[in-house]
């Protein structure tokens, strides 16, 4: 299950291109809260914490408690948008959460056990799909999805539906049949059963 971060958030007072500007010049981050039937709230966070945040590589599937004069709203990053030279975050979308409603989230793919497949002997991964896009409750999102490869030999076709998925994760709309990845004859084998069939 993925962590949860918390942050704290100050409103921003005024809206626009110049009040932005002076809220990074203070090394704080424009954001907004939005959702769950309410008004959007224009906020700011600090940068340095939010760096540190999204290094970990899952800010975006993680349930972030932002603090708010006095009060904790719990939401899930949608947007984080980076200055096209610098890199560094100029502005923040979060979902506003008001239960365990079921959010969509897009998880990478991690695949194990490679030395218990056909890739030991120089067969390939073809990977499909990198990130999986999933429904669940914010509170059982993973991580990660971690696919074994053991077993499996060249022609070999992973789909989704064969992947065992945390309970109250469900694939989303028509990522039901997705395929994921497949077992590939390496390019030398290949070549070489080309060139018997073309001399048989």
């Amino acid at each position: 299950m993925s962590e949860t971060f918390k942050l704290v958030a100050e409103l921003r007072a005024k809206a626009g291109k110049g009040a932005s500007r002076a809220i990074r010049r203070e090394g704080r981050v424009p954001a907004v809260i939005y959702g769950a039937g309410e008004a959007a709230t224009t906020i700011h966070v600090e940068e340095k914490i939010l760096m540190r945040q999204l290094h970990t590589g899952h800010f975006m599937n993680a349930i972030v408690e932002l603090e708010l004069d006095g009060a904790t709203i719990r939401t899930l990053p949608r947007d984080v948008a980076f200055h096209p030279v610098t890199d560094r975050p100029i502005h923040v979308d979060f979902l506003r959460l008001t239960g365990n409603e079921v959010v969509t989230v897009t998880v990478p793919v991690h695949f194990v056990d490679q030395e218990l497949s056909a890739i030991k002997t120089g067969a390939m991964l073809n990977i499909v799909a990198h990130e999986l896009k999933l429904d669940c409750a914010p509170d059982v999102i993973p991580d990660d999805v971690t696919i074994s490869l053991a077993g499996l030999q060249v022609g070999a076709t992973i789909h989704i539906a064969d992947v065992k998925l945390p309970a109250g994760v469900k694939p989303h709309g028509r990522e039901t049949g997705l395929t994921i990845a497949t077992i590939v004859a390496p390019k030398a084998m290949k070549s070489e059963e080309g060139e018997a069939a073309a001399t048989a």
